[in-house]
């Protein structure tokens, strides 16, 4: 099973890993987060309830276009092509070109799951 690992840590331990990744100095493990948010609350935007129904529509029965996903789904176009264009931004899904220029949206994984270090949580 394909499981995506998110992780949620202050923008200054972020962008601290980031630098010592790239300086050699910490190579990221196979079951660390390949995804990071800055706050729990960034997570539940694009993860809400509804956008994980539609994960797991899209996951089951991998849709042949936005039309048919927003048939199924009672989602409008538009609406369904800025949410799935957030999900690609944050590696959520993959939106590939299908036939007659139509847009195929797809997920590569079957769980995600969170990793949130107390330890790092400071109140602003």
């Amino acid at each position: 099973m394909n499981t995506l690992h998110i992780g949620i840590a202050p923008y200054d331990a972020l962008k601290a890993r980031t630098l010592a990744i790239a300086r050699g100095e910490v190579q990221p493990g196979p079951e660390e987060p390949k995804l990071w948010f800055t706050s729990i609350e960034s997570v539940a935007r694009v993860l809400s309830d509804k956008n994980r129904a539609l994960l797991r529509e899209i996951a089951e029965h991998p849709p042949a276009s936005l039309t048919e996903l927003a048939a199924r789904t009672g989602r409008a176009v538009s609406n369904l092509s800025r949410t799935l264009k957030t999900m690609e931004r944050h590696g959520l899904v993959t939106l590939t070109p299908g036939k007659a220029r139509e847009i195929c949206p797809r997920v590569g994984y079957r769980q995600i799951d969170l990793s949130l270090s107390i330890a790092e949580c400071r109140p602003r």
